[in-house]
């Protein structure tokens, strides 16, 4: 594997956008080690119209997106193989995003593209395939999602009720343009880049607080679980947090770090399952957890009463223990779980809806939607629905106006109330 990493020298790599900040920051944690690592291009309709010309139409919307955003790349006048790289992480299990990579490299054999790598870390091995630099680069991968997650939230409570549309997008651009020159920062030791984290994000939050708003509660808060990549990803799901912004409503969206918690803790239980519940490797699983959370608590601490009313699960057991009774994480396995455990958590939290963003055709969302019906009906008729997006425009105004209907209806006569930050009139 350190081949592969030395051959990446000289090589500009691009990370597919499941959102494009998320994209920026994981870009700028891989330049930290070197490696010259960009976003791939914004989606568009020849993203579209190039993934439909390489696959079957089996498969996801996501699949066709980040192919046709590489095959983008590929189809540019400047394109050079031999220096060029794909990031294209992969997993194992039923979904199709495990052959992500195998239709990629592919789509290059029969072009001819036999230099350009395609990098594809898993879900278990994280980045061990990056040699010397793999605890560093995974270390500061992870700030990044941290920040990516903390800089989103604080544009989603904001935005909703700005008085000058645009500035709350303002300001996050900017912050996002410090937090990654952070990240990018070659040979800053970790605790050092934290802290620096954490400043940024403290100014970026007083930005924010500078911002003319009307903090009314009369918005309905709308939770977004679904398929990671298209809840996250604007092109994919028509921008559908702008459109129920625009329509009114307030908008809580699943962050990225919930997955990395849940892969940690299916890893303690394949390792207890086993037999090595007091193993070298359940230690090193734990201690690793720790400095996660001691992370993630460092750049939060700061944050804490502003997120009054916002706060994440303290622990991903919380989320698939509301899941058990409807999806045991025994007999299900990744986001079909955690979609159904976050809906519940988010009722809980005084949400007044929530929506799941899937692809059509995915299989964790025909799941849930089998599932969701008595998840509403336990938690006093809470306004659940799943939308599906495959690439074709639907009257997102019609059926968004009608789910928000449904959930100012709930907001009025539901028995769990929202807490609010004490900034709310």
């Amino acid at each position: 594997m350190e081949k592969q990493n030395l051959s990446l020298l000289g090589r500009k790599m691009y990370i597919p956008q499941m959102s494009f900040c998320g994209a920026k920051l994981t870009a700028a944690a891989f330049q930290s080690i070197g490696i010259q690592a960009i976003p791939s291009p914004d989606s568009d309709g020849r993203t579209l119209e190039l993934g439909s010309k390489y696959l079957s139409g089996d498969e996801c919307l996501p699949e066709k997106v980040t192919l046709g955003n590489f095959l983008k790349i590929i189809e540019d006048h400047s394109f050079e193989p031999e220096k060029t790289a794909f990031l294209i992480p992969t997993s194992g299990g039923p979904c199709r995003f495990g052959q992500y990579q195998n239709i990629l490299k592919k789509v290059l054999r029969e072009k001819g593209y036999h230099q350009t790598m395609v990098i594809s870390p898993t879900s278990t091995d994280g980045y061990e395939g990056f040699g010397a630099s793999a605890q560093d680069l995974f270390r500061t991968s992870w700030h990044a999602i941290l920040a990516s997650d903390i800089l989103r939230k604080i544009q989603l409570k904001t935005r909703p009720y700005e008085l000058e549309k645009g500035t709350a997008d303002e300001i996050f651009n900017q912050g996002l343009d410090e937090l990654s020159e952070i990240l990018a920062t070659p040979k800053l030791k970790h605790k050092l880049r934290l802290k620096l984290l954490r400043q940024c994000l403290v100014k970026i939050q007083k930005r924010y607080q500078l911002i003319p708003t009307n903090y009314k509660r009369d918005k309905p808060l709308i939770g977004i679980v679904g398929e990671i990549f298209c809840r996250l990803n604007d092109f994919s799901n028509e921008f559908l947090v702008n459109k129920i912004e625009e329509l009114g409503g307030e908008v809580w969206m699943t962050d990225i770090g919930e997955w990395i918690w849940y892969t940690n803790d299916e890893q303690r239980w394949r390792l207890i399952r086993a037999g090595k519940r007091f193993s070298k490797d359940m230690f090193v699983a734990k201690i690793k957890n720790l400095i996660l959370k001691r992370d993630e608590e460092f750049l939060l601490k700061p944050l804490r009463d502003s997120f009054r009313g916002y706060e994440e699960p303290q622990h991903v057991r919380q989320v698939l223990n509301y899941s058990r009774p409807f999806l045991p994480q025994e007999g299900a396995l990744g986001e079909m779980v955690l979609n159904v455990g976050k809906s519940i958590y988010l009722q809980k939290k005084g949400a007044d809806g929530v929506i799941d963003i899937s692809p059509f055709s995915c299989m964790n969302g025909v799941v849930c939607q089998t599932v969701y019906p008595q998840v509403s009906k336990k938690y006093d008729n809470f306004p659940i629905r799943i939308f599906y997006f495959d690439g074709t425009q639907i009257d997102l105004d019609r059926d968004v106006g009608i789910f928000l209907e449904l959930a100012k209806n709930y907001k009025r006569k539901k028995k769990t109330k929202r807490v609010y930050p004490k900034y709310f009139d």
